[in-house]
């Protein structure tokens, strides 16, 4: 090597030292096993990418990469990738420096000269800077980098890229804890102590207990304060509202909302319009308008706006609805950033069962459905069949129920969309809407909140993170769970008071009814932990113990919040007025069914205290939302929401690049077997699939089954136990091996059957699945073969592997 030379950042050249590397290795390395064979592995083979004239930043960039690509050996090298790719933030933003006391100094040094920089420069609040606000040397000393040691290298990553603040020439200003202090200022403007408040939500977040949503982290503290994540619009039947609608759903993605936008007021295509008598082009061509818009402020690099569509299944033009997200036909009629969902009633679920006739309407002769939920729906809906056999309303359509649900289903299958949402559960079990009728869910299926021409529904959205909460000896810290719990509540309610945007029916909802969505993520990474499988009873008790228990808190927490701030504007009429709470709707939405809602009524606290003491006030209108999670679970190190693990080895592609995933927990079970290194290799040829190694324990192949090996009546009993307690909704993805439409009907239709209000994406399970290029291909044909007799999927056939 010694004809490679390096040029510094400041232009000059020094010969290529292999010590210095080997040096910063066995720092990064640090208290790993086997750490000086980890150590040579990565010099060895960063040999093979140095050439002469290597920059400093391509030299660190490449040392992380030969880190990145030996996770696949071992989870120990994505530990020396995040620090080797923190050691580079540190030097970039703070400088150099030599061993962990000397970082601490400078994080505390540094950190007030940041804040004051990026406020005199645009970037920052000028309050952040304001010493009657914030004690800066006391905030800075209160910043411990030591808890970066518990990201992994994708979370340090995702927070670099997406999170962190730079400035416009693109040169980042915060390491990670500088981020999470950031945004604990940010939310602490409205406490009596900002100072102290700031210090206890940072402590939270730095322990990765919590993260707000994306919105809050990318905005929180900065000038343009837009932090609620999830807005919830309807577009009214006239051009003034679609025009406006436009422009909201503009300046909502310019601020990274998600937005649900119900298009179902909108009159059918061919209805008469009589201000030019003319006839409408309905409301596809509308919903193309913002799916155009979506794109031309997509924020690239950065957490993107995006929205969903929403329509009832009795508007006259579903069926061009649902071909929006298909791939081929008129370009004009598609949308390829719209997303889509159906808000299905119980009507409609009842005559798919009975195998009845479904009717098909224009909005503009049965205006009433809409804002109709529950008996009343049904009802009025049976008048207006009677009405159209009389020939007393001009336009409609007949089908079959089944005919139409299955076309749903067959497109969900096909493309994804449109996601299957209910909109009597969703009414009779809201606490919430009081105020009207609530006509759709958000971009992600787990905000439920009325809205009308004048309110723009807004959510706010924090996760907990269940894996900061489990004990090295497999117990629970309830007691710091409870206080994390508090906290984000607090948080979330101190965001409404700060956040702004330039959309003065948004800014309305959120006075009014100061909505919350507290949810968790880290499902499979606990039950793993626990080796518990994912489809038990022992894992659905524990979905219901923790639901609970969150649920209970945030609640309690916003009754605490009431006596000090007052009761949000809306109160007075909700069902928190009058004593109620989510598990007492579940009889309600029985009785309106008229057909027993199987989910299990078991509690372990005292409801009945909190019954009224929610009586005399509650701060928020709503508590808890279990979101998604994709990307805040990065950054937290566990696993998205309620999800299964899709795979144990996998490629997982983002905005910020593509990342090998080994699921660590299996890895360090493995080992205590002393099967890893036997097994690796084979492991990897077969992306992870532990179920056909007989070598391994059947019980822990139960708790490794991924994704599409997992029954799906396990993901609605899992989310029906969380949903009893949860009085929005959840983000439930479902993933099925099968490709029978059949067997689509009746999973979805138990879905409803168990009272879940809301699932996501539907992901089915590829037919073939590409080569491995690293391994050879007789690794890979021995594997299939030694797996032919791999675990099959509830109620499903395994397809044979191509």
């Amino acid at each position: 090597m010694a004809d490679i030379t390096v040029v510094k950042r400041d232009g000059s050249k020094q010969l290529f030292d292999a010590n210095k590397i080997n040096l910063t290795l066995l720092a990064a390395s640090e208290g790993l096993p086997d750490q000086i064979a980890k150590v040579a592995q990565i010099a060895a083979e960063l040999q093979l990418t140095l050439f002469d004239g290597i920059t400093t930043e391509q030299l660190d960039e490449g040392l992380i990469q030969t880190a990145v690509q030996n996770v696949k050996d071992d989870p120990d090298f994505d530990t020396i990738a995040a620090r080797l790719l923190l050691r580079t933030i540190y030097q970039q933003v703070l400088g150099d420096y030599t061993n962990e006391i000397e970082l601490k100094k400078l994080h505390a040094q540094k950190f007030p000269i940041y804040i004051r920089q990026a406020a005199e420069e645009g970037l920052l609040d000028k309050r952040m800077a304001d010493s009657q606000l914030f004690n800066l040397k006391k905030l800075a000393a209160a910043l411990d980098p030591s808890k970066d040691s518990l990201s992994k290298y994708l979370g340090v990553v995702t927070n670099r890229n997406r999170y962190a603040l730079r400035r416009q020439s693109g040169d980042p200003i915060e390491v990670p804890q500088f981020t999470n202090m950031r945004i604990a200022m940010g939310l602490s403007f409205n406490e009596t102590n900002p100072t102290e408040a700031a210090i206890n939500f940072y402590r939270h977040m730095a322990n990765l207990e919590y993260s707000p949503g994306g919105s809050t982290r990318v905005n929180a503290g900065g000038s343009f304060p837009q932090l609620s994540n999830c807005f919830v619009m309807e577009v009214q039947d006239d051009m003034t509202s679609i025009a406006k609608s436009i422009r909201d759903t503009m300046f909502i993605a310019k601020g990274t909302g998600g937005i649900g936008i119900s298009m179902n007021k909108l009159r059918a295509a061919g209805s008469p319009v009589k201000t030019t008598n003319t006839e409408s082009t309905g409301p596809i061509p509308f919903m193309k308008m913002i799916d155009t818009a979506l794109f031309a402020v997509s924020r690239k690099g950065k957490k993107a706006g995006a929205a969903a569509a929403y329509m009832e299944n009795w508007h006259l033009n579903f069926s061009q609805f649902l071909d929006l997200r298909q791939n081929s036909g008129d370009p004009y009629l598609r949308t390829r950033f719209l997303d889509t969902a159906v808000f299905i009633s119980d009507e409609f679920m009842k005559r798919v069962q009975d195998g009845q006739d479904w009717y098909l309407f224009d909005p503009a002769e049965v205006g009433d459905l809409n804002e109709l939920y529950g008996e009343a729906f049904s009802r009025r809906y049976q008048e207006y069949i009677k009405l159209a056999e009389a020939g007393k309303i001009n336009r409609f359509e007949v089908v079959p129920a089944r005919q139409q649900f299955r076309q749903i289903l067959s497109s969900l299958q096909a493309t994804g969309h449109p996601w299957l949402t209910w909109k009597d559960a969703i009414n009779l079990r809201a606490l919430n809407n009081n105020t009207g009728t609530i006509h759709l869910s958000n971009l992600c299926t787990e905000i439920t909140l009325p809205e009308d021409e004048n309110n723009i529904a807004t959510c706010n959205l924090v996760s907990m993170n269940l894996s900061a909460f489990l004990n090295a000896d497999k117990t629970w810290d309830w007691q710091r769970l409870e206080s994390a719990v508090r906290s984000a509540t607090r948080q979330l309610d101190n965001l409404i008071d700060i956040t702004n945007t330039p959309i003065p029916e948004a800014m309305r909802s959120n006075e009014q009814n100061r909505a919350l969505g507290l949810g968790y993520m880290g499902l499979s990474d606990v039950l793993e932990k626990l080796e518990i499988s994912y489809e038990s009873e022992a894992a659905y008790d524990l979905v219901d113990q923790l639901t609970e228990f969150i649920s209970y808190h945030a609640i309690d927490e916003s009754a605490n919040l009431a006596a000090e701030r007052g009761s949000y504007p809306n109160f007075a009429g909700s069902g928190w007025s009058k004593g109620l709470l989510p598990i007492d709707t579940v009889d309600k939405l029985t009785t309106e069914r008229g057909v027993k809602v199987k989910i299990d009524s078991k509690s372990r606290l005292d409801w009945e205290v909190l019954r009224q003491k929610v009586k005399k006030g509650m701060r928020n209108a709503t508590l808890m939302a279990i979101a998604p999670t994709a990307n805040i679970s990065h950054v937290a190190g566990t696993t998205p929401g309620l999800d299964p693990q899709f795979s144990q080895i996998f490629s997982r592609s983002t905005l910020n690049g593509k990342f090998l995933e080994v699921n660590a927990n299996l890895v360090r079970k493995l080992k205590q077997l002393n099967l890893w290194e036997s097994l690796k290799d084979d492991l990897l040829a077969n992306q992870g699939d532990i179920q056909g190694f007989e070598q391994i324990p059947q019980a822990v192949r139960d708790v490794y089954k991924t994704s599409f090996q997992l029954s799906p009546y396990a993901f609605i009993e899992v989310a029906a136990r969380a949903q009893k307690w949860v009085d929005q909704a959840i983000s439930r993805n479902m993933y099925l091996e099968s490709r029978d439409i059949d067997e689509y009907i009746e999973i979805y239709s138990e879905a409803w059957r168990r009272g879940l209000k809301t699932t996501y994406y539907l992901h089915v399970k590829p037919r073939h699945q590409s080569e491995q290029t690293t391994v050879t291909s007789q690794s890979v044909q021995k594997v299939r073969t030694d797996s032919a007799k791999r675990v099959s999927g509830f109620g499903f056939a395994r397809r044979k592997q191509s």
